[in-house]
């Protein structure tokens, strides 16, 4: 099994989604991408910062007077950890009906179904797996 990733919040999600897209980046940049998208103050965000370090997300070193950060797991980890809490969350955990109820739902377009065939007709055991 995949080592369980430290537990973050929502708020805290989106600071890692600026420091994934920039990284490195330091604690000016972090802020002022989030003061354009978010109300929130710059304290707030250090705060958060200052969190994501404590659970071991986030590294940092200093460069003359500036902290910079790097994280210490990929995104996509993350998106998988997500994904399965979701499934867990509102399904179960089963992904039959989370997709049942997408294609009941006529939400999913020809060409996502189109690519979901093509999805679940790969050979997993030829797969990146």
């Amino acid at each position: 099994p995949m080592k369980a990733l430290p537990k973050i919040s929502e708020a805290e999600y989106e600071v890692m989604k600026i420091v994934w897209n920039y990284a490195p980046i330091s604690t000016n940049e972090i802020t002022e991408h989030l003061t354009r998208t978010t109300d929130w103050s710059p304290k707030t965000i250090q705060t958060l910062i200052k969190r994501l370090v404590n659970k071991g997300v986030l590294t940092y070193e200093k460069r003359s007077r500036v902290f910079v950060y790097t994280p210490l797991f990929e995104q996509n980890e993350y998106i998988g950890q997500e994904s399965r809490s979701f499934l867990d969350r509102f399904y179960n955990g089963n992904f039959t009906s989370m997709l049942t109820a997408f294609l009941d739902s006529g939400r999913l377009s020809d060409t996502e179904i189109h690519t979901l065939r093509a999805l679940l007709s790969k050979d997993p055991k030829k797969g990146d797996r």
